[in-house]
């Protein structure tokens, strides 16, 4: 499929032709979520944590005589009913990342791209470079685009300028080509690609 190629100043750059088989899938909701889950639960810490009763700090003295006092039979006090005591079945430090095969996470990117392009909200720039590495220059340039909530991916790597100038402005993030994935792409309103993007999105997922 074609698409039109607009330069940084929202002047026309010509076309590019976009390989069907990476932006011209009907999108599938359960591959991208299964990405998504996958991409959230590997970033987790899982450095929570919660004393049990054998790391309380506190004596193992038996509290009082187990018959003849007419209350309920205790052990001693770091147990989980006492104030102060351990906590029955809390959180321990792990792992939450699972497993999901790298030809599903291949194929939810492409699924991420075709349903960026599908809805309309994808805008292929000529290049994303930046004479100065100043921000009011370069939110005037995308406002005029029309780039409000959008990520920008550029070639394998991202222009200095480009980066210091965006990295201020909300609701504007950029990565280059290796960064690009399903969680950024789906959590944007508008995906933009450089020329140099899509050739390496193509190149990666072929």
């Amino acid at each position: 499929m074609k698409t039109k190629v607009l330069t940084l100043d929202n002047k026309a750059a010509g076309d590019i032709e976009l390989a069907d088989e990476i932006f011209g899938l009907e999108p599938r909701k359960d591959i991208l979520a299964r990405m998504v889950n996958y991409q959230l639960a590997k970033r987790r810490a899982g450095t929570h944590h919660a004393q049990t009763r054998n790391e309380v700090t506190g004596s193992s003295q038996k509290m009082y005589r187990q018959k003849g006092t007419g209350r309920a039979r205790q052990g001693n006090g770091k147990a989980p009913q006492f104030r102060g005591g351990g906590k029955a079945f809390g959180p321990v430090v792990r792992d939450h990342a699972h497993s999901l095969n790298k030809k599903v996470r291949k194929l939810a990117l492409r699924h991420a791209l075709s349903a960026k392009q599908a809805e309309g909200a994808l805008i292929v720039l000529d290049d994303a470079a930046a004479e100065t590495p100043k921000t009011k220059d370069l939110k005037a340039k995308l406002a005029a685009l029309g780039l409000e909530n959008a990520l920008i991916i550029g070639g394998s790597e991202v222009d200095g300028n480009f980066s210091l100038a965006a990295r201020n402005i909300p609701a504007i993030d950029v990565l280059p080509t290796q960064g690009a994935n399903v969680y950024d792409i789906l959590r944007r309103h508008t995906l933009v690609l450089t020329k140099a993007a899509v050739e390496g999105l193509e190149a990666r997922l072929k």
